[in-house]
């Protein structure tokens, strides 16, 4: 008796747009953890402005920050499932970008209050990150409500 074939699910926009932002980032959390991948590897400093570790050589990472970024992306994963939960991850994640880039631009970068730790690469990439997230939960959150999908 053969199996029968299941058709994947139907997912909305928003929630195609979730799936894919929480992807990249889980791929990026896990790159940090990859010497090579993550020039300075053995420089990596737990939670510090001191980590001397990079990835792809540009932005400054620690193991605080791949975990934070790590966690970024499940979250994007598993809130894809419902159109109203991957709206509310992109928007609310998207506003924690901003918070981090603001962050980044309010602490020195030599400072003990820059623990995760930020540099100007991290800074513009977390701008373009928030920016761009809440701009996919605006513009694809409403054709979702449009169709009824959210």
């Amino acid at each position: 008796m053969p199996l029968l074939a299941t058709e994947p699910p139907v997912r909305a926009p928003v929630q195609r747009a979730a799936l894919l932002v929480g992807a990249v980032l889980s791929v990026i959390g896990v790159l940090g953890f990859v010497p090579g991948v993550t020039t300075g590897y053995g420089a990596m400093e737990f939670a510090s402005h001191d980590s001397g570790a990079e990835l792809l050589g540009v932005f400054q990472v620690s193991v605080l920050h791949n975990l934070l970024h790590l966690a970024y992306g499940l979250a994007g994963v598993a809130l894809a499932r419902t159109p109203s939960a991957a709206y509310t991850y992109l928007l609310v994640g998207g506003a924690g970008y901003l918070v981090l880039w603001s962050y980044g631009l309010s602490v020195g970068q030599d400072s003990d209050a820059n623990f995760v730790p930020v540099d100007v690469a991290d800074d513009w990439l977390h701008l373009v990150l928030g920016v761009t997230m809440i701009g996919l939960a605006l513009v694809l959150g409403r054709s979702s409500t449009r169709t009824g999908a959210r």
